[in-house]
């Protein structure tokens, strides 16, 4: 959690300065903020060119001949890859092939810890799961979406008709063909677009570095300037013979993109023009106060606190062994990074005073809308909405974060399923808890170890959600905090899911006709997770939230369409909703507080700077450090003699586009997107042009790594790279 007196050290206020831009600028006018659609990046051309861009428009997409688009995939759902070769050799974040690293990780082939390199395409891993979606093209298709929906009709009727809409049209589009297509709402449902896709499932692992580069600095350097991490991964997508999408096959060959990136090694400079072209995942820039308010002082503070209490005990018990290590990385690597996200996005809120601005822009949209019957009224409306999701929003988040916060939760929450869902099938039963045996043998292969970091999440999460007001049902028998945490402790230690053997012969003789007995005391872990269940997610909050959100929603679709008319000549630009977009802006430093100036790039000399071996995070390759005292750098170094890092710059980035290609104002490859400045982190509600930097590797330094740090030249070879 961030102390308040490191906050207001942080918290620079010029109310007078924010109220200003607010009344002068509209909410999408921000110099260097935007995530445009590429099909109509036209629009954008000349801004681009006059920002310094050399190529054109239809160099970055254009559907009748092979451009950047066709180079850069959507990896997994959710990360941003990209093609470095002609033969499917695909770069993304280390962090986005995390959990596929992990998997093909054990203790004796340590590939998290060590890297790992394949000398040959015979020894790329095959990734079970992972899928990489290239767009073959985009239309609007808001006209046939819209079809037959009435400006009077009520959300649940518009939206049964808009899906049996794009049912019909996806079916069309991608009839005899291998295309898989998805259509996705921009403006809140006022547009919308078909995005046809082909979608690759052979995908195998190529390389990566040791965690010691591709995670140097982990959680605590996690969304920091500066940054030293080599965060990246390789890949390789196979095909049948023909080129099409195929499932693993030893006969499948390297897929042979339309399209790959060409890389640069002159690197940059301070102000030089720089584009990112990827999937970010979600924003919410066009919401008025009352969510900035909610994130900001209603749910961001829950997770943080909740997640503190993870995080403790998972890294001290990753700092026991190995083995235990590996068990929590990915957990663990997911877990803060919501975590550290949120409090950085709180700050920054404060620091703009961010739900003042959002209040001054609505006063002066009341004011032109006092006149206009469509607009005026929709503000009201959202706000009588917005108070009444936010007391379920909040005890929502409490339930999922806390509560749900242990494995014990989960599995408890696993069991409670089979058994509702299975109530009057003994047969359906029977087959589901077989199913929960089979996870058993795995998940009890180490449960001595796992069981007393498990036990003190649950105790410590519960407890603290119960402080919260939020398990009131437990007061009736339970007085004082005393008797509710020692209620906690018996119910983990006495519960047959944390005892293998009992637990496979409760699931073996389970019955139906039980079902009420177990639910309600016959197993107490399922007892207590049905009751906070059912208070939390009652009938009525569930009404209230669906209605809530789905009026929300509606109005925002009005409020929206309100913006543009009061700015009609101004150009709008979408909320993220993990489909390709370009953003631009300059290579840039920043000022985080008083006196204090960051560079706009890092070397390998903050590396060997930042070293500790007595801290995991900070461990540095001694391969690395040979290569840094004889500054053999090869061809990758700067004009300085230094070993490039990562750099920063003004582009308006988000979740989703990790992974994403940073290019030069000729369309070639510089860098990789892997993360945001942590006090530019509120980008996605408030973007501050003063503040808001995406953090990318440079590509030397991943070059470097590959070619001179593991010894894995040929895949370098690949490659087209100019000096």
């Amino acid at each position: 959690m961030i102390h308040n007196t490191y906050a207001s050290r942080l918290n620079v206020r010029y109310s007078f300065y924010v109220m200003l831009i607010a009344m002068l600028i509209p909410t999408f006018a921000v110099a260097d903020e935007g995530m445009w659609i590429p099909m109509l990046l036209s629009k954008n051309e000349a801004a681009m060119q006059k920002a310094g861009m050399r190529i054109s428009a239809k160099d970055i997409y254009d559907i009748n001949n092979a451009c950047l688009k066709d180079a850069v995939v959507l990896f997994g759902s959710g990360c941003t890859g990209e093609y470095v070769s002609d033969q499917g050799l695909l770069l993304t974040n280390h962090h986005c092939g995390y959990s596929f690293i992990v998997r093909h990780s054990t203790v004796a082939n340590d590939y998290l810890t060590h890297g790992f390199w394949a000398a040959s395409r015979e020894q790329e891993l095959p990734c079970p799961g992972l899928t990489v979606t290239r767009l073959v093209r985009m239309d609007d298709v808001t006209e046939q979406v819209l079809k037959g929906v009435g400006k009077d009709d009520d959300e649940n009727t518009r939206s049964n008709k808009i899906d049996e809409n794009m049912a019909n049209i996806i079916k069309e589009r991608t009839a005899g063909t291998h295309y898989k297509a998805v259509i996705k709402p921009f403006y809140y449902g006022n547009q919308y677009f078909i995005y046809i896709n082909e979608v690759f499932t052979d995908v195998r692992l190529v390389g990566a570095p040791p965690s010691n580069i591709g995670k140097f600095g982990g959680d605590t350097d996690n969304w920091m300037w500066p940054r030293h991490t080599g965060d990246f991964s390789m890949f390789r997508v196979y095909a049948d013979k023909e080129g099409k999408p195929a499932d693993y096959s030893k006969d499948n060959v390297p897929y042979r993109p339309l399209k790959h990136m060409t890389i640069s090694l002159k690197g940059v400079d301070e102000d030089d023009f720089t584009f990112v072209f990827g999937y970010p995942g979600t924003t919410k820039r066009y919401v008025t106060h009352d969510e900035v308010d909610l994130a900001a002082n209603g749910t961001n503070p829950i997770r943080i606190a909740l997640r503190d209490i993870r995080l403790k005990h998972y890294k001290n018990a990753m700092e026991q062994s190995s083995k235990q290590r590996l068990r929590y990385a990915s957990k663990v690597a997911s877990i803060a990074n919501g975590w550290k996200k949120w409090q950085g996005e709180s700050l920054g809120i404060e620091r703009l005073e961010g739900v003042a601005q959002k209040k001054e822009q609505e006063r002066q949209f009341r004011m032109w809308a006092s006149d206009k019957p469509e607009y005026a009224k929709v503000l009201d409306e959202l706000e009588q909405n917005y108070s009444k999701l936010r007391p379920v929003e909040t005890e929502w988040t409490y339930f999922n974060e806390g509560i749900m916060a242990s494995d014990f939760m989960n599995r408890t929450y696993k069991l409670w399923r089979v058994l509702r869902d299975t109530q009057f099938d003994d047969s359906l039963a029977h087959e589901q808890c077989e199913r929960l045996i089979a996870e058993n043998e795995r998940f009890f292969n180490d449960f001595d170890t796992h069981s007393p970091t498990d036990r003190a999440i649950f105790v410590e999460t519960a407890l603290y959600v119960w402080k919260a007001g939020q398990l009131s049902f437990l007061d009736k028998k339970y007085h004082g905090e005393a008797a509710v945490r020692k209620f906690f402790e018996e119910l983990y230690d006495n519960s047959i899911l944390n005892n293998k053997d009992k637990y496979n012969k409760f699931l073996r003789s389970y019955r139906t006709k039980n079902y009420t007995k177990v639910v309600s005391g016959g197993v107490p872990a399922v007892d207590f997770f049905n009751v906070a269940y059912a208070n939390a997610y009652t009938s009525d909050k569930r009404d209230i939230h669906t209605s809530a959100r789905n009026n929300i929603n509606r109005l925002m679709r009005t409020y929206i369409k309100g913006q543009m008319a009061m700015y009609p000549d101004s150009n709008f630009f979408p909320d993220a909703n993990l489909t390709l977009r370009v953003t631009y802006g300059h290579v840039k430093g920043f000022e985080p507080a008083d006196g204090v100036y960051y560079k706009p790039y890092t070397t390998l000399d903050g590396i060997i700077q930042k070293e500790n071996p007595d801290i995991y995070d900070y461990v540095v390759e001694p391969r690395l450090k040979e290569l840094y005292r004889s500054k053999d750098y090869g061809r990758y170094a700067n004009a300085k003699g230094e070993m490039p890092v990562a750099f920063i710059a003004t582009n308006h980035t988000t979740g989703g586009n990790s992974g994403s290609p940073v290019l030069n104002a000729d369309g070639q490859l510089i860098g990789i997107n892997f993360d945001r400045c942590w006090e530019g982190t509120m980008s996605d509600l408030l973007f501050d042009p003063n503040y808001c930097r995406n953090i990318s590797l440079d590509i030397r330094y991943c070059l470097f790594v590959i070619d001179k740090y593991a010894g894995a030249k040929h895949l370098v070879d690949e490659m087209t790279i100019v000096q």
